[in-house]
């Protein structure tokens, strides 16, 4: 009798696994191919906008894919740093052999996780609720909760040029039987579809002839951790383009195309579409940039990103040698598309356990996400609820405000998805309260109370708060005296002083930099020297002024936002009864009726935000609940 099982190794199973388990529940992770745990199915990389938020609240919480990332990293890069802090990203190019290696090594360790490679044919389902699972050799392991994340192995189906095929990744099989039997139990399904580029011999492509992409200068990290450092050495990506010859090439395929003959029903992700879906939705442009990242340190595999295709073999090497730099370059595979079930995540709880079935969880892209990320985040979450549940225990939740994975959640449970879901930093009302800089400080208290984070990162983080106050109370009494001053400024372009003014007031200027403040008063520059003498921690006491700069310059944003998050729980404190009659209710829109009966939202926040649901009829729910 095990206290959670979990359907699937890949980021989401991952990520639940090592936390039920680390929590002190008893674990079964069951894969098709223990050779394949944590494999990075499309590209050798982690983070970037939005999902380095996201890793980052994973690693915050307690989670391991931040710790796993940083041992495995090539290459490290904070994007989006031309613009504000709320949209600063961290990306690393990842070793695609050694994350998997890692991610084995830190399950094996844990002494609360039992491997089993077989493939699941369907769970155990007792008077509504999960019981087990059933493989395909007919074993039946029991467990008092169990969480899917089978990936796009559900009847997956691989697409390449005319020929087709089932697996659930280019040389693994499909996984039967799950889906039929969630039907049965009346679950709605649908299908998506995800592609993946060519993998090319770095060895033949010319790179004196593409332009390089190196890493930061001085690169930071996700973990929050002592356990990980920063790398000391970087691989660096390149950067090349396709052209008209290219795309006339591509062209002669599409009469073969799974795509355009109508081979694939599922949707594809809209923000990271095929070329060919490119080279006809943007029918204007003559060229599209194409990322050429090295697959690890000791390999010549290269990953082609934004050359994803299902066109046929002859079609993908012909057009790819027309690509500067991949004149003479071989392949290792071809790309391909692949098609896959998921179930619509309307049908989930806040938790992600089912609304239909007691104690089953859903997580990942059976969920409807697509990114390594977005299913870790949901397999910390699943993983943490399975534990609860089974023990007993109350519910762990993220709201809107606490966490982009909040912004997952919620999204996914009330909107619902009809094509692959991918987290933006638009789509976080709150962004300015959801930095990536702060995301320790936003979730390590939740992670230690649950058990999940260790004393040892709380009190890190308490001392970074300390810290981060000691900087901005001296910036705030400090004030700065003209002639010191207004050299500077002028130099920056930005006003001269008339008066003397605090630090922290100038500091607020989008053209001044706390360096800056350095150049004008001594005990400043003291105060910046205490936080950059050490090398050993130089990044670390770095990130400390840069919080407190950050919290300087966005105070007056994030004091507004903050009004605005107490405004939405007062929605959310307002609660909509169990099995409430919504089409006795003539004043609400017909749409607003049957959505409200279908998702049946707990809060009246959280009616706000299904989709199809207006203003009006929330107006409509606010009545009722006062009469």
């Amino acid at each position: 009798m095990y206290d959670v099982i979990i359907v699937g190794a890949g980021h989401a199973g991952c990520e639940a696994a090592h936390t039920a388990a680390t929590l002190g529940s008893k674990v079964l992770l069951v894969t098709m191919n223990m050779q394949t745990i944590a494999q990075m199915s499309c590209n050798p990389a982690m983070g970037g906008v939005a999902k380095g938020q996201i890793v980052r609240e994973i690693d915050a919480l307690g989670g391991m894919s931040g710790i796993i990332t940083d041992k495995t990293m090539i290459q490290f890069r904070m994007l989006n740093r031309s613009k504000g802090a709320a949209m600063w990203s961290p990306r690393c190019q990842s070793d695609r052999m050694r994350f998997a290696e890692e991610w084995r090594t830190a399950l094996e360790e844990n002494k609360n996780i039992d491997l089993w490679q077989e493939m699941v044919e369907g769970l155990v389902v007792r008077e509504g609720r999960v019981c087990g699972v059933r493989t395909q050799l007919g074993i039946e392991f029991e467990s008092k909760t169990v969480i899917l994340t089978n990936g796009t192995f559900l009847n997956g189906l691989i697409h390449i040029g005319e020929k087709q095929f089932g697996g659930g990744r280019a040389g693994e099989r499909a996984a039967t039987g799950i889906t039929g039997q969630l039907v049965e139990l009346g679950f709605e399904s649908g299908r998506m579809k995800t592609g993946t580029p060519p993998r090319v011999d770095g060895r033949t492509i010319n790179y004196e002839a593409i332009e390089e992409q190196k890493g930061d200068e001085n690169p930071s990290k996700f973990s929050y951790s002592d356990e990980t450092k920063s790398l000391a050495h970087q691989r660096s990506c390149h950067i090349t383009y396709t052209n008209p010859k290219v795309h006339e090439i591509l062209q002669t395929g599409f009469e073969k195309s799974p795509m355009f003959a109508g081979r694939i029903q599922g949707l594809g992700p809209r923000y990271c579409p095929s070329i060919e879906d490119k080279i006809v939705r943007f029918a204007e442009r003559d060229r599209h940039q194409i990322f050429v990242e090295p697959e690890g340190w000791d390999t010549v595999e290269v990953y082609v990103n934004g050359f994803s295709t299902s066109l046929p073999y002859e079609v993908q090497q012909k057009a790819l040698n027309q690509i500067v730099g991949f004149e003479k370059a071989k392949m290792f595979r071809p790309g391909y598309a692949i098609e896959y079930d998921f179930f619509q995540p309307t049908q989930l709880k806040e938790t992600l356990e089912t609304k239909r079935i007691e104690n089953l969880y859903f997580a990942g892209q059976i969920n409807g996400t697509t990114g390594y990320e977005e299913a870790a985040c949901q397999g910390l979450m699943a993983g943490i609820n399975a534990h609860q549940k089974a023990h007993e225990k109350e519910a762990f939740t993220l709201s809107r405000s606490d966490a982009y994975i909040g912004v997952l959640i919620d999204d996914l449970i009330h909107k619902g998805t009809d094509e692959p879901y991918r987290m933006f930093t638009s789509r976080a009302e709150y962004r300015i309260l959801l930095r990536q800089d702060n995301a320790d400080v936003r979730l390590t208290q939740k992670g230690f109370d649950i058990g999940l984070a260790s004393e040892a990162r709380l009190q890190k983080v308490k001392q970074k708060e300390e810290q981060v106050k000691e900087v901005i109370k001296v910036l705030s009494k400090k004030s700065l005296e003209l002639e010191n001053a207004n050299p500077v400024l002028a130099a920056l372009g930005t006003s001269e002083l008339k008066q003397k003014v605090k630090s922290i007031d100038v500091l607020k200027r989008p053209q001044v930099q706390l360096s800056d403040l350095g150049k004008m008063d001594t005990d400043i520059s003291d105060l910046l020297e205490k936080y950059t003498d050490s090398e050993a921690q130089s990044r670390e006491k770095e990130e400390i002024l840069e919080q407190a700069e950050i919290q300087i310059k966005y105070s007056e944003y994030v004091q507004k936002e903050k009004q605005l998050v107490e405004k939405m729980q007062r929605l959310e404190g307002l609660h909509l009864f169990d099995g409430l009659d919504y089409h006795s209710m003539p004043s609400l829109s017909m749409e607003a009726r049957k959505k409200l009966t279908k998702i049946q939202p707990r809060t009246l926040g959280q009616a706000s935000r299904i989709s199809g649901i207006s203003p009006s009829d929330i107006s409509v729910l606010m009545v009722y609940l006062n009469r």
